[in-house]
């Protein structure tokens, strides 16, 4: 019942909205002080790496195994695709282009942080990035995947080749 009611109705549709449009305020204003400053996650990482260690690490051995062979020895890449995606992410919630795929690759950005040890306000994001991703197209019903979604329908359907046998 609930899912159909955040799937489907109007009314929905609305509180969706505001989570969105919210959501992408908090990931536009994380990414740009780091895009317009100098942003090295070395130290965040290095930190990260030091919170495995201990009697109740806060993070797990397969995440620090990740980080210590993964991200640091490749972070200028990482130093890129942080503010970058968070960037990207925040235009394209607030602008309710490609939703269900930028919420995805949000709560990704969202558990590698909980991973790494960073609570803040990650779960309470967690949780608004769950119900717009299950949410689907009702999330993203005033904004711009409305017109997208009609041009790529119109489009396929007018693309396809017709079959006498289905025509009726």
């Amino acid at each position: 019942m609930f899912l159909s009611f955040i799937r489907r109705n109007v009314y929905a549709s609305y509180g969706l909205t505001l989570i969105r449009v919210y959501l992408g305020f908090i990931w536009l204003q994380a990414s740009w002080g780091k895009i317009t400053g100098s942003f090295d996650a070395t130290g965040y990482l290095k930190g990260a790496l030091s919170k495995a260690e201990g009697e109740h690490p806060a993070v797990s051995g397969w995440w620090a195994s990740f980080i210590e062979n993964v991200a640091l020895p490749n972070v200028s890449i990482i130093n890129f695709m942080v503010p970058w995606g968070e960037f990207l992410v925040g235009v394209a919630l607030i602008l309710g282009v490609f939703t269900s795929f930028s919420v995805l690759m949000g709560l990704i950005m969202n558990f590698s942080y909980i991973f790494s040890g960073s609570a803040g306000q990650n779960p309470s994001m967690v949780i608004m990035g769950f119900l717009v991703l299950i949410a689907g197209y009702n999330a993203a019903h005033f904004g711009m995947d409305r017109w997208i979604s009609k041009k790529a329908r119109t489009t396929t359907e007018s693309s396809q080749p017709k079959d006498p046998a289905y025509d009726n």
